[in-house]
């Protein structure tokens, strides 16, 4: 082994935030929303209410397309998508105030029901990257000054599974929604176990 080789090298994870990403509190779900509302950002608006209410992974989300979420001009209240990682069908609502934000987008952008939700801006036929989609979340983040580091694409898929879980402790409810095949995934994915211990710990006084 070069011991000077190894000596220089730095840890690949120095000076970054590891784990998984942070959900959004509700005041950061509205502080986000009301900004994006106020710059008339149609686009990012729906993405943005999309990704809380359908709890997707970044590569999912970003190739659906009209026909996943709608029926004609109208906006499902439920839809089902296939997961490009486990090949396991999972169904998402969407709520009234998303579906108000997709049909807004879909009409400004003029989409057909073969076309993607997110297209490039390069070409209607290409979706937005997950590459790209990260770019966006961080700038959501970071414009209502939330350290971007902590965030991420996941962030979304976390934020409204975490608040169910906060307010319901339904550990299957939200095992399904995430479309894990195993509960342990969903606790390992939420940090419930350290979560919960803490606040037992919290409420006990000696």
């Amino acid at each position: 082994m070069n011991t000077s080789t190894t000596a220089t090298r730095k840890p690949w994870n120095k000076g970054k935030l590891v784990g998984q990403k942070t959900p959004l509190r509700l005041k950061d779900i509205w502080a986000i929303r009301v900004r994006l509302q106020l710059a008339d950002k149609k686009r990012d608006l729906a993405l943005f209410e999309l990704a809380i209410d359908s709890k997707l992974r970044a590569c999912d989300l970003v190739k659906l397309r009209i026909r996943d979420v709608s029926h004609g001009n109208n906006v499902s209240s439920r839809a089902i998508v296939t997961q490009q990682k486990t090949k396991r069908p999972v169904q998402f609502e969407i709520t009234e105030q998303t579906r108000t934000a997709l049909e807004e987008w879909m009409q400004l952008a003029e989409l057909r029901k073969d076309d993607y939700l997110f297209p490039s801006r390069r070409s209607r036929s290409c979706h937005l990257s997950t590459r790209q989609y990260a770019r966006i979340v961080k700038n959501w983040v970071t414009a209502i000054g939330l350290e971007p580091s902590a965030y991420g694409t996941h962030t979304l898929r976390r934020t409204k599974v975490s608040l169910i879980h906060r307010r319901t402790k339904n550990l299957r409810a939200v095992q399904l929604l995430l479309g894990h095949t195993k509960l342990e995934s969903t606790v390992r994915y939420l940090g419930i176990e350290v979560d919960d211990a803490l606040f037992i710990a919290e409420q006990t006084e000696v």
